[in-house]
């Protein structure tokens, strides 16, 4: 029987127990009891510019591929920013809203756009290419303005050479770990600046009576929930970019159905809480999401986002730590450059080939950023 696609109305439409398979090892924020919290929470809805439109693949009763796939009114909550194409867009009479954007709301964590399960090789080759082509027959057929498949793998670019997407590069920083025993170790291996620099932080911390605990999993207890939902709330409120895309119900359905993945690292000053952080851990990668404070503790911030999560990670033996998108300080600190990708196709001819010259330009500046970066890494060079 012939392979048939289809469009459903969110991943809650479907069991974990069809669309899990098809992540695998992959990302967790790829995984159903995520996707599907992000839409029974509300914080994904046609009202905020989200509306939830997976692209399935069915071979007979059973889904061997999909894609997470969402109709976009807006440009909010991607950080893979095209906003100035929108504006080039409407000043050139085209319409740019609505658009299709493939990957995970609110989230720039990479990981595969193009999900098919064990499939490898020529399988799964075949399955990336039909979903691909899907999604321009989609765009097409609706008259949309385009396709985004916002923070893919490296290997999906790839395989989708051929195929009338056009790549960009961003870059984000990442911490490895280089077999590290100890966190006085890792600072071993900091240039003596940052060294210096890492330990007089943390011991201002220590001398304001503040100490950050480490938590996954059964670890966390629920009554931690709703502080670090406050601590959200804090960063959203206290920066004037801030965006509050996500409510307290995710949070809750969170800790109902994700709390083996979650990691949380708790400051606190005596009994009271004072800030913290919301990470998930999945495999042999921490990845650092929401950061928050309840008072202004100076250098707080930095234990908890990056030396606490790097010190646990290093007790746990994982491999590595993405803390999120942007963050110069995070260079600073022995985070080094990597690069992001995506791929974007748009209808119409003239911007197509607008943005392409312009991403031309960007891939070069990219690539030699993030050689300028390896460079000057705040690590010591190897041997």
């Amino acid at each position: 029987m012939a392979r048939t696609l289809e469009l459903i109305e969110g991943v809650s439409e479907i069991s974990a127990e069809q669309w899990n398979p098809l992540v695998g090892e992959g990302s967790p924020f790829l995984e159903w009891e995520w996707l599907a919290s992000l839409e029974e929470s509300g914080c994904v809805s046609p009202e905020h510019g989200w509306q939830a439109k997976p692209l399935v693949v069915r071979d007979e009763d059973t889904i061997v591929a999909a894609c997470p796939l969402y109709l976009k009114s807006n440009s909010e909550g991607e950080f893979v920013f095209d906003w100035g194409w929108a504006d080039a867009a409407e000043r050139a009479g085209i319409r740019y809203y609505p658009k299709l954007m493939v990957g995970v709301p609110f989230t720039p964590v990479s990981g595969g756009r193009f999900l098919t399960g064990a499939a490898q090789g020529e399988g799964r080759q075949a399955l990336v290419g039909l979903l691909a082509g899907a999604l321009r027959e989609i765009c097409r057929d609706n008259d949309f303005s385009s396709v985004h498949v916002n923070f893919c793998l490296e290997e999906e670019t790839r395989a989708l050479h051929d195929e009338p997407y056009h790549l960009r590069v961003g870059l984000q920083y990442h911490w490895r770990n280089a077999g590290y025993e100890s966190f006085d170790d890792y600072l071993g291996q900091l240039r003596s600046k940052r060294r210096n620099q890492v330990r007089r932080e943390r011991r201002r911390v220590a001398e304001q009576g503040v100490r950050v605990e480490v938590l996954a999993g059964d670890e966390i207890s629920d009554d931690l929930f709703e502080p670090m939902f406050r601590c959200y709330l804090a960063t959203v409120t206290e920066h004037f970019y801030g965006r509050q895309y996500l409510n307290f119900e995710f949070f809750e359905l969170l800790r109902e159905r994700y709390r083996q993945r979650l990691c949380f690292a708790v400051a606190r000053q005596g009994d009271t809480i004072v800030g913290g952080t919301v990470n998930v851990l999945k495999g042999d990668t921490l990845y650092g999401r929401y950061w928050g404070s309840l008072q202004h503790i100076p250098f707080v911030h930095f234990d908890c986002c990056y030396y606490a999560a790097i010190d646990f990670c290093i007790r746990r033996g994982l491999a590595r730590f993405e803390p999120g998108a942007g963050g110069d300080y995070k260079f600073m600190r022995g985070f080094d450059a990597q690069p992001t990708y995506s791929l974007h196709h748009l209808a119409h001819p003239g911007l197509d080939q607008a943005v392409e010259r312009f991403l031309e330009t960007e891939r070069q500046q990219a690539h030699r950023t993030i050689e300028h970066l390896h460079d000057h890494s705040a690590l010591k060079p190897p041997g």
